[in-house]
């Protein structure tokens, strides 16, 4: 085999020679050269490379509608903001402020990373930082410096970013299952509400035979007085 492929080169040297009158090293240096400025002919001739082709025209995004003012709302009502209605906005509230956050749907909409803390006042969860459905309240009692420290950077950032749209209607606690209603309610009641008679009468005090004798002595025994002094 090695000995057949020395067999042909050596046939090829001397064909090389016999043809261009070059030697073999002077002929391949000659190929490499033209093929070089071949390469660099073309590439200043060649026309300019094909554009790329033209993205796919993705439909834009529809613009938000502007935050709507609702006022004092309560917690039951703030629940039907929570994502589940894509026409309705996003909201959130934090220390009782509420916040539309529609432009962050993608952490607090429906499958985002916050989005249990949507249509809720979740203070207490954010000062925590806490996923626990039990903090999932407004109630920031009992919390410590750094938990409500922690509850503050959320609120400026939320007051930064975020268009404020209402507030949470506070709850008045009930006592001793007596229902929490204001002042004004309580005497508009009272007012409406007829006067009761007294359930029971006093009964007349019964007379003795012996005090109506007693007193009839005595107007008889104060009339002569009387005439005396007419007379």
């Amino acid at each position: 085999m090695a000995a057949a492929v020395a067999e042909l080169w050596e046939t090829l040297k001397q064909a090389i020679v016999a043809y261009t009158g070059l030697s073999p090293a002077a002929f391949f240096t000659a190929v490499a050269v033209a093929a070089a400025l071949y390469h660099v002919v073309s590439g200043i001739f060649a026309g300019p490379p094909p554009p790329p082709p033209r993205p796919r025209d993705e439909p834009e995004a529809e613009p938000l509608p502007p935050p709507v003012q609702l006022g004092e709302v309560s917690e039951e009502e703030l629940r039907q903001y929570d994502g589940s209605d894509p026409k309705k906005p996003l909201l959130m509230a934090i220390k009782g402020q509420i916040y539309d956050v529609t432009q962050s749907r993608m952490f607090y909409g429906p499958g985002g990373p916050y989005a249990l803390f949507a249509g809720k006042d979740a203070s207490r969860a954010l000062a925590k930082m806490s996923f626990e459905p039990q903090d999932l309240t407004g109630d920031i009692s009992g919390l410590g410096p750094f938990e409500l420290d922690a509850l503050q950077d959320w609120e400026y950032k939320f007051m930064g970013k975020y268009v404020k749209v209402g507030t949470v209607k506070k709850t008045v606690p009930v006592e001793d299952g007596a229902p929490s209603t204001s002042p004004e309610t309580t005497e508009t009641a009272a007012a409406a509400e007829p006067e009761k008679a007294p359930a029971t009468e006093e009964k007349p005090r019964e007379v003795s035979l012996e005090e109506v004798k007693e007193k009839e002595e005595a107007v008889a025994a104060a009339a002569p007085d009387e005439g005396a002094k007419e007379s």
